[in-house]
């Protein structure tokens, strides 16, 4: 295969526009492969092709997250092994939360550039001996998401007249599994995050160790609360509510990324049928 797609939570349905002769092989089959615990990960890999050019490309439906109890080298296993049957393009998707004041849910986001925070604190993917045969002991991030791939994604779009906004920006990696405090999502803001999510810089990483391009991509399925609680100390009635307006769920997220599917899968198969 030339390409790997990664699909994030409710985003498995990319693999739908695979075609030709399909395999699918379930992650348990696969020795070294462990199986994702969240809904809207089903958990195989699919090889086809996609588009007239019929580029050929291996599909992971679904993905492993750190705050699953896995070790960061269980959730870039897959990587390693893509980059060993070949894979020189890497597109990476997630459902994240906007902490851009500008984005809706909805809209998609091209990653440009990323904050891992838990790298920054010691847990990072490259951690350990380095895996020489890879890449390089220290790894440039600098150029993390290849330009002329985020070119033609924008660009595939635009042809396909999607009526979607579709931003640009720096994705915020938080290790999870809690969604964000209202002051963390003031804190990422100011750090200059634009959507915070729990996985993607790591494969990222890991790709680019590799010596792969990578594409990242966004779906914004819910927007961070960021005013602060209501205070306990003023003078408002005791059965007045706190402000609970946008409280993120897994079941908000799952259906935005359902509705944003068909979109997504649209403009991925275009960019990928011009690789």
């Amino acid at each position: 295969p030339k390409v790997l797609i990664i699909c994030g939570s409710g985003l498995g349905g990319i693999s739908n526009t695979l075609e030709g002769e399909l395999l699918e092989i379930p992650y348990e089959q696969i020795p070294g492969f462990k199986k994702s615990t969240v809904s809207g990960h089903s958990g195989k890999l699919v090889f086809g092709v996609i588009g007239h050019n019929k580029v050929p490309v291996m599909c992971m439906v679904g993905r492993l997250h750190f705050y699953e109890g896995y070790e960061f080298s269980d959730t870039v296993f897959p990587i390693r092994l893509a980059s060993l049957l070949g894979v020189s393009v890497v597109i990476v998707t997630n459902a994240a939360g906007g902490t851009n004041i500008n984005f809706k849910a909805g809209d998609l986001m091209i990653i440009n550039d990323h904050i891992n925070m838990p790298g920054l604190s010691g847990f990072h993917p490259l951690r350990g001996p380095n895996l020489d045969k890879f890449g390089p002991r220290f790894q440039p991030l600098s150029d993390a998401y290849d330009f002329e791939l985020r070119k033609l994604f924008f660009n595939s779009a635009k042809d396909l007249k999607i009526n979607r906004k579709i931003h640009e920006g720096v994705y915020f990696f938080a290790s999870g599994p809690t969604y964000e405090t209202r002051a963390e999502v003031r804190a990422i803001r100011t750090l200059g995050g634009d959507a915070v999510g729990m996985s993607t810089v790591p494969e990222v990483i890991v790709a680019r160790h590799c010596g792969m391009k990578v594409l990242a991509l966004s779906l914004i399925t819910n927007v961070g609360v960021s005013d602060p609680p209501a205070s306990a100390l003023d003078h408002a009635p005791l059965n007045q509510k706190p402000l609970d307006a946008g409280i993120a769920s897994h079941a908000e997220v799952l259906q935005y990324a359902n509705m944003a599917a068909l979109d997504v899968q649209k403009i991925v198969a275009a960019t990928v049928n011009l690789l």
